[in-house]
Formats: C-alpha cells, structure tokens, sequence
C-alpha cells in the first residue's frame, strides 16, 4: 500500500554525540555491509527559506519492505536547533519549492491512486497538504510568481493521441467474451510513433511523436491552468519566473533535450498568455542547465556547454545575458573548471558557484564587475547543491568522513544544520582515504585516491581492487557518497581490499586538455592511466601484484572490458552496464552526438568504429574470471553489451557470469537489487582473491 501525503509536525533535536558504552569509552565500531544501505538517509535538494531561516531538502531512503525508494519533504531552522519532518516517505515526491513571501512550500508528488505527479501546497503554519493540479501529463518542473499568487509549469505531453468518440451508428454488435491472455478490462498498448533524431532515453523510455513539453500558467487560488506558449514541434524546459513577475526564462529545443546540432535556445517571454518569446541566446547543451535572475531582474544566468564533439568532456562555463537581449558575457572563460551550481547574491554584485576542482568541489565567490574569484572553503570537500536567499547560503555538502548533510555557508566555513547520516557512521569503521599522485606511461601526471582497509598495516600488501568511476566526465573525489562510489569502495575496504580510484584522462577537475585528451580514442590513455595507478600501489608495497580486481559501472564498466582486453594482470573483473562491441551501441543507446560529432558514422569511419570495438575483437586475449551486471530497460548503456561479452567469454571457456535486473534503468534503484549487487560483487572478488582478514 502506498504511503498517504501527510503534514507530519514534529521537531526533532541536533544529533546526540557518539554513543558510549557502560565503561565510558566510546562504543566499538562495526565493518560496513551491504544491509546498511538501508541504514542510509541521502539529503539532496537544499532550498533556502526567502527569509533565510529555514532550508527545505529531500531524505531519501531504502524501504526494505516496500522494497522501493522513498523521499520526504523536512526542513532545517537556520540555527540548526529544530528539523521538521513534513510528508511522510514516499516514492514519488521530489522539488520542494518555497513561495517568495515563504507562507507555502510545494512539491511533486502523486496524490492517492493518481497516475501522475502533481503539485502538492503544504501551508507552512500547519493542515494537510492540498493537491493544485489535476493534469493527466507529467510536471517536469515549476516556479513561484514574485506576488506567490500564480506558478509556471513546464508539463511532459504524454505523446498519446485522443481517444476517437464512441460511435453511434450503427449500433455495436454483441461482445465477445473476454480474452483470458489479456484480462477482461486490459487497455491495449498503442504504437510508439518515432521522427526525432533523439529517440530514447534511459528511465524516460523511447520519445515518441507529441512527447512535447510546454509551459502553462496555473492561479494557485482557483487551480486554474491555461496554457502560456504551445509552440508545436518543440519543447520548452526548465522556466523561471523574474524577480519583478514580469517575465519567465526558459529554454527551448525542437527535440526532448537537445537538439540534433546539439545546441538549445534561452529565451524570454511575458508572463501572460498569449505572449510570444524573445531568443536571448543560441548555446550549445551543457550537462546540466540552471537558470537564474540576478535580483534587480535585469540579467539571466545560465550554463554552457562545448561543441558537440566535446560533450562527453564536461567543462559547463557560467554566462549572463541583459534580460531586454544583448551580448552574453562568460564569466569563466578563463578558469577551465566546471561550474556545478550557482546562486546571485542579494546585490546582484557577485555570483556564489560550485567549481568541480581535482578531487573536491567547492564554493568560490566571482565578483562581476571585477572577474575575482574567492575560495570559500578549503579542500577537500564535495559540494553537491546550493540555494540562496539574502546573506544567506545552503549547500549539500559531504568528505570522505560525513554523509551529505545541509550545510550553512557562513564566512568561517561551512556550518552542520543537519545529522541524517550520523546514526550509521558512528557505528561502523570506515577505511582511510589518500590522496595519490603518479605518471601515466607518456609521462602525464595523474591523480587518484587510495581507500585503505580498517586496521591497515603499513609495509603489508593487500589484495587491491581498481574500481573506475562513470562518465567519463566526473572525478573521483572527496565525498562519503554513500549512495554511489563511494559506498562501494568502502564496503569493498572493509572486506580486507585496498580500493584505488583513478582519475583517468578524460575525468573532470583537471581541465579542458585533460578531459579532451581521449576525445575519440576510447579505451587507450584511460587504461594507461589505470595501469600505472595498480603499478604505483605495487612499487610502494601497498598492492599485491597476484591478487588484482579491476571493476566499474557504466563507462568504468566500458574502461574494465578495455583493459582486461589489454592486460591480463587481473584475477577477477566486474563490467557493470557496460559495452565492449561500440559499433552495436550506434542507434541502441542514447549518445547521438558523440557518435555524430566525436566518432562519425560507421559508413564513414568504419576502421575507427571497429578500433574502438577492440574489447569484442580481442575477446581471446581476456582471461579474466569476469562478472557482467546491468538492467534490463538500461537505454543509457544497454545489457546487449554486457550480454555480447558475456556470450564471448562463455564461448571461449573463461569463467563468466550475467546477471541482469528486471525492470532497471542504468543506476540501480530497488534497495534488494541494490543490495543484491554488492553482495554478488564483494562474492565474485573473495572467490578470486581471497582477501586477508
């Protein structure tokens, strides 16, 4: 049964200190395991009250019996003294938004027996929480007016056409009874009609025809909806209402999210229907777009990305353009780091951003007119979110000891306002993280990170495991990450392994040059760089050379089948959501432009395509006992190339298994299975490697 949408009103105290046991001393720290994933409380999605006393934020969570993940709405006083749980979990709730006089706070949420996600009001001084919309379309986003009496919406068509009327004459014959294969009330599926160039995408599914997204007006008073533009055959995305109400940015694309020359537009219109948009900027996508007012209302910020040939290398600038139109201004051209998130300060005088920045992210201070950058918090830290209002700063921010937690951003450094994961790292030993430096094979300097085990000795060699982030854009940093890659190479420490990240080439943090290195030469310099990582932990005595694991997901599950291909060191491997045959992934995942723009078309550089399909080619060369794992609605990097390898290393006799999970996406969601994978991974490398203990 699903949860019921409840204001829940209770305050709970500041996190108690680590507990001790009877004698005084504190209490005896546990290894990690795989059960506690459902132990964990994620905090994402910080938004700052308008009078900066409170932050709303998402708790999300592992329900064991449900099986499902579930978030709930709470916010945090700014003194951090009281927390507010207000919704009980549930699956679907996400995007808590404040109103600008900070009365409401609305979210998304699926009411009782609803089919979609709809707004829900929760009044800020108590009662239930009322359902504003009634739409039988998806809500992907939405944003108060300055005067809180009306929101924008940004709404996902279903791409489904009308039902025909019921006819008339002549009259129906008689029924005929039911087909038993498909029940008696069964609605049949209707075709997927495709035109677009962008046709799927992971979780979404395929894009077919009328899958437009456009923008609509609701009066919160009356629940009245009407639309605000309907431009047919494009998608208007992400809209954001002006300071002085007049206006609402958005960005638009002619297919769901980018367009085939891999660019988009920001534009501009009056908030009222009827109005007809105004291009402010023609831009190429970035990873992540995010819109914002400078507080006078008189410039537009937002993110952009490279050329196409480049968008697998992330390096997103910071730009503002005049709201009445001009020339955009990059505001960090010259600082060749990826900008993450971003606020306006209260004077409009200088922008707060988040800077992907070798192994950390932080907050830095640009001062507009003078182009200055501030670092605002020493390294190493992982800032994942950040929201403003006033003086005031709310960030998401975590190390490689503390969960994410909300954070408030004060000139001494970051503040603690939250204690969501204290309850499970204060009773297990985590391993200690180092910072490694090493030169790759053409002399290039590469950093890394070493997870060691709880209890390790020094001049011991362990069994090691290499375990290679996605992207490849992203970085291994300084983060607990408890819900990713960070999780798992501690859950792996604690199993007695030394765990090593690389930050390969073609990683973020270190630079344009840096990640555009590998720009259309998969699977070469990455798996130098990975290589004289595990030769760097063997000459200082740390790794034993007889007992290597190797493993990733997603591109670190592409990089582990490129060098088991290339190295036969490793005594066991794990390819999560992984391909090796490249060529096969061409119009089955969703990467159209790298492969119109970094790799060409297969007619056209066949010899490339087959190059970088070597892992498939070269299928006799791997020895490695190898353990492929992936979902089976994955449209990011899709099972058929765990399966063609898996089928390769089954027909030539090296130990190999396949395990797929039913009715996953890329990123594993359901806590069993979640569970499930880490158990089948620590298994597969103790059969193999025999850690000490």
């Amino acid at each position: 049964m699903k949860p019921t949408l409840m204001f829940i009103a209770f305050i709970l105290t500041a996190a108690a200190p680590l507990a001790l046991d009877a004698a005084g001393a504190p209490a005896v720290r546990r290894a990690l395991t795989p059960d506690d994933i459902y132990k964990m409380e994620s905090v994402s999605d910080p938004q700052i009250s308008p009078d900066g006393q409170w932050v709303a934020y998402l708790v999300t969570t592992n329900d064991r019996a449900a099986d499902e993940q579930r978030s709930a709405v709470w916010m945090v006083s700014w003194d951090g003294a009281q927390r507010v749980q207000l919704t009980n979990p549930a699956s679907s709730i996400s995007f808590p938004r404040w109103s600008r006089d900070g009365h409401y706070l609305a979210f998304l949420a699926k009411p009782a027996d609803a089919e979609h996600a709809q707004i829900m009001l929760l009044d800020r001084r108590g009662g239930e929480p009322r359902t504003l919309t009634h739409t039988s379309d998806d809500i992907q986003s939405f944003d108060w007016s300055a005067d809180g009496r009306r929101m924008v919406l940004a709404v996902q068509a279903s791409g489904e056409p009308p039902e025909p009327a019921a006819p008339t004459e002549p009259a129906a014959p008689a029924a005929r009874e039911p087909d038993a294969r498909h029940g008696a009330s069964a609605k049949p599926p209707k075709p997927i009609v495709i035109d677009g160039l962008f046709f799927k995408q992971d979780v979404t599914g395929y894009l077919g025809s009328g899958h437009e997204q456009h923008l609509y007006l609701l009066e919160v008073a009356s629940d009245r909806l009407e639309p605000l533009e309907h431009d047919a055959g494009s998608n208007s995305i992400a809209p954001v209402w002006s300071p002085d109400g007049r206006r609402i940015a958005f960005t638009r694309t002619k297919e769901k999210a980018v367009d085939p020359d891999g660019t988009m537009d920001l534009e501009i219109i009056e908030a009222r229907p009827g109005a007809v948009a105004q291009r402010l900027a023609h831009l190429y996508i970035p990873n992540e777009q995010h819109l914002a007012w400078s507080p006078d209302s008189k410039l537009v910020a937002y993110q952009q990305g490279q050329e196409p040939k480049y968008n697998n290398y992330m390096l997103d600038q910071l730009v503002v353009v005049p709201a009445v139109g001009g020339t955009p201004r990059v505001l960090t051209a010259q600082l060749d780091r990826a900008v993450a998130a971003y606020a306006f300060s209260a004077d409009g005088a200088a922008i707060t951003l988040v800077l992907e920045d070798d192994r950390s992210a932080y907050p830095a201070r640009l001062d507009l007119a003078k182009g200055s950058l501030e670092k605002l918090v020493a390294s190493p830290i992982s800032v994942a979110a950040l929201s403003g209002a006033g003086a005031h700063l709310a960030m998401v921010a975590s190390t490689d000891a503390t969960a994410a937690e909300v954070c408030a951003l004060e000139d001494t450094g970051p503040r603690r306002l939250t204690h969501h994961g204290d309850a499970l790292l204060d009773t297990v030993q985590l391993g200690a993280v180092e910072d490694i430096s090493f030169r790759s094979r053409d002399g290039t300097e590469v950093h890394g990170m070493v997870v060691e085990p709880p209890g390790y000795v020094a001049g011991r060699r362990y069994p090691t495991v290499l375990w290679i982030h996605g992207g490849p854009n992203g970085q291994d940093d300084h983060s607990a990450d408890f819900d990713g890659y960070q999780f798992r190479r501690q859950l792996l420490a604690a199993n007695g392994y030394v765990v090593v990240g690389v930050n390969y080439r073609g990683s973020s943090g270190r630079g344009a040059p840096y990640a555009r290195a590998i720009q259309a030469d998969w699977g070469h310099l990455e798996v130098e760089d990975l290589l004289a990582g595990v030769d760097y932990l063997i000459a200082r005595g740390i790794a034993d050379p007889a007992r290597l694991g190797i493993g990733g997901w997603s591109y670190g599950g592409i990089l582990t089948d490129y060098t088991i291909a290339s190295d036969q060191r490793f005594k066991a491997a794990i390819s999560g959501a992984g391909s090796a045959l490249q060529l096969s992934m061409y119009g089955t995942d969703q990467y159209f432009l790298s492969y119109r723009y970094e790799v060409g078309p297969p007619w056209r550089n066949a010899a490339l395509w087959l190059k970088l399909s070597y892992p498939f080619f070269h299928a006799d060369r791997i020895h490695t006992p190898t353990l492929f794992m992936g979902g089976d609605k994955d449209f990011n990097v899709p099972i058929a190339g765990g399966e063609q390898m898996y089928q390769a290393l089954r027909t030539l006799g090296v130990p190999t298994r396949l395990v797929v999970y039913p009715d996953q996406y890329h990123s594993l969601t359901r806590p069993s299975f979640i569970k499930d994978h880490l158990e089948r991974v620590a298994d597969w490398y103790r059969q193999y490697l025999q850690p000490q203990k």
